[in-house]
């Protein structure tokens, strides 16, 4: 892979009103002076759905791997999972136990196309693109519009049964 020497930083946070209930995600995007924001809603869902959700959209919306890509994230759960490598062990095992294998899999289907480095940052704590993605992400869990994650939806009626 030929990185360039810049890279693409990559801002997440997720948000749950209640947990479930009414959430969001908020992405920042930068290369160089380019700047673009993102943020989505969903009717039911979970804090850590949000979170993880948002590294895959971010992933997602990349048009090129000639970059490296730069995470930065306030969850202990996307970062920890994915750099002290328990999400490989959870696959081999079939994410047995495990909730989010749904999103853990998407996730696990780009993880190789990039070269990426995650970044840990206090959340709540004064960094502005952190802040800003909270706001967005709370903005998108408040008022909408909300998309239905049909996978934890499901699996939450499955569990009422």
């Amino acid at each position: 892979m030929n990185a360039r020497s810049e890279s693409i930083k990559i801002f997440t946070d997720g948000s749950s009103k209640g947990n479930p209930g009414p959430g969001g995600f908020g992405v920042v995007m930068q290369l160089g002076k380019h700047v673009k924001e993102f943020s989505v809603g969903y009717r039911l869902t979970t804090n850590n759905r949000m979170e993880l959700g948002a590294v895959i959209f971010a992933l997602e919306q990349l048009k090129s791997a000639n970059y490296v890509i730069e995470i930065y994230s306030d969850s202990k759960y996307v970062i920890d999972a994915i750099t002290k490598g328990w999400v490989f062990g959870w696959k081999a095992k079939g994410f047995k136990g495990k909730k989010n294998s749904d999103l853990w899999l998407k996730y696990l289907s780009l993880h190789d196309k990039y070269t990426i480095h995650f970044h840990w940052v206090k959340g709540h704590n004064g960094h502005p693109e952190n802040e800003r993605c909270d706001q967005l992400a709370v903005e998108a869990a408040e008022k909408g519009p909300h998309l239905i994650d049909l996978v934890f939806e499901t699996n939450q009626t499955s569990q009422l049964d």
